[in-house]
């Protein structure tokens, strides 16, 4: 007997979508099957073989109740996600974001999901989208075979985009001589800062962009095929928000100087003076040892690498632990072939979550794939799938995808500017901070009412 005739649901892709729509599912009582193809079959970006492998970056984004980010996490906690559980018990420092110990926090997801009685962890590849009620949440890095088998259901090729991951050092091959500890306007949980600053000036900042622009970077070979035709080449391009260093410099001499290395908030503690650029290196795991160069996300070859970024003042003797890389990502056209409920809509038993239905950052791989689970488990237990209104950012952010122009459809992330219009009839709300914070309580009074309306999530 196949593992698929003992299970209800299959759930293909082990990343943060999948496996917190798995144990979504499961906790409804649904026998689920996991596939995750690693170790079997690898990818240019994961190193290991743990389920929830955060590839990108450590860090979940902000934690503030009064941010986007944070209020979506906060969303996800409301209604039991447990990826955003692993996240808070794997906390490390971040100022005012929830960056997590990525080991400690994929080892709990795994551990998680191994152990649920009504899950089944299977370590191979699908090739071929069973005929069943199933979940796709296989990622930016969907194997070339399922690729295809999406293609063929969709009746039109992929989308794809590049998307590039930041190098790692070892924090105690930093020079502390030259850098120094501070968060942004000196918010953040340690005294002395939570990030490692490398303050520049005018000259050292102006020779590391022209080294950065002049750099040798790694062929992209294997993607040199999908260019050949121009009308393809036109649909791969590089995602905004995760833009490889050497590109943003090419743009203008000040590009960094606005962007990542932005020194606003970030006075020199030792001299109260503020840097012309500072490179930030933001803590990676619990045990401090490794840092993110946070911004430097980069296609160079390994030796550019090293040679360019030990330019940077305290970096000169940096040791990497991982250097930085590119891979492509493929995305789907969600507003032509899905509904809010992420239900496939030619056929019903047929979910998508993650990045590859076009949401960008972890936290809203984690939104979709926990609704994706919640809505599989609703229709094999007969009942209607949830549509969360649109008041709320989960509910936001998937009719988003869901109702976007189609034929210039980009990834997008989970942003204030998703929700509906603020009521001011009672007078015009000024300011940011001020905007936030409505925008914030307007969506949990959504959520609230919401949950109290439904049978059951």
């Amino acid at each position: 007997m196949s593992v698929l005739d003992r299970v209800d649901l299959v759930v293909v892709g082990g990343g943060l979508a999948g496996s917190e729509a798995a144990w979504q599912a499961a906790e409804r009582g649904i026998r689920v099957a996991l596939f995750e193809m690693r170790p079997v079959l690898s990818t240019g970006a994961h190193v290991t073989d743990a389920l929830a492998e955060l590839v990108c970056s450590n860090s979940l984004g902000s934690d503030h109740p009064e941010r986007a980010q944070g209020l979506l996490k906060n969303e996800l906690r409301q209604l039991g996600s447990l990826l955003i559980r692993c996240a808070d018990q794997n906390k490390v420092p971040a100022g005012g974001a929830l960056a997590v110990d990525r080991v400690a926090f994929s080892k709990d997801v795994t551990r998680a999901i191994e152990t649920h009685p009504n899950i089944q962890l299977m370590r191979e590849e699908i090739v071929a989208i069973p005929s069943m009620p199933v979940i796709v949440a296989t990622g930016p890095l969907t194997s070339d075979k399922l690729s295809r088998a999406l293609e063929t259901l969709a009746g039109e090729e992929q989308l794809y985009f590049y998307d590039a991951i930041a190098p790692i050092v070892y924090a105690e091959s930093v020079d502390m001589n030259k850098a120094y500890r501070a968060s942004r306007y000196g918010k953040g949980e340690l005294k002395a800062g939570d990030y490692i600053n490398c303050p520049m000036n005018r000259d050292e900042y102006d020779t590391l962009v022209k080294e950065i622009v002049a750099a040798e970077c790694i062929e992209l070979k294997d993607f040199e095929s999908d260019l050949s035709d121009e009308s393809q080449a036109r649909k791969h391009r590089f995602f905004e928000g995760c833009m490889p260093i050497e590109l943003l410099a090419s743009r203008s001499k000040d590009a960094l100087a606005f962007g990542p290395l932005r020194p606003v908030g970030l006075y020199d503690v030792r001299n109260g003076k503020a840097p012309y650029a500072v490179v930030q290196l933001r803590q990676d795991n619990l045990a401090g040892t490794l840092y993110n160069i946070v911004g430097f996300q980069t296609n160079l070859t390994y030796t550019e690498q090293k040679r360019v970024f030990q330019m940077i003042p305290g970096l000169e003797n940096a040791e990497f632990a991982r250097y930085g890389q590119m891979h492509r990502n493929t995305f789907i056209n969600s507003p032509k072939v899905l509904s809010p409920t992420l239900q496939y809509r030619s056929r019903r038993d047929l979910f998508f979550a993650g990045q590859i239905i076009g949401v960008e950052g972890y936290v809203s791989n984690i939104a979709t794939g926990l609704l994706a689970g919640v809505n599989a488990a609703r229709l094999l237990r007969g009942k209607e799938p949830l549509i969360f209104p649109t008041g709320t950012l989960i509910g936001a952010l998937c009719h988003y995808v869901t109702h976007a122009d189609s034929n210039n459809f980009q990834p997008m992330k989970a942003i204030f500017g998703l929700l509906p219009p603020l009521d001011e009839t009672n007078g015009f709300i000024r300011g940011k901070q001020e905007r936030s914070k409505c925008y914030a309580n307007q969506a949990q009074f959504e959520m609230a009412k919401f949950l109290m309306a439904i049978d059951e999530i």
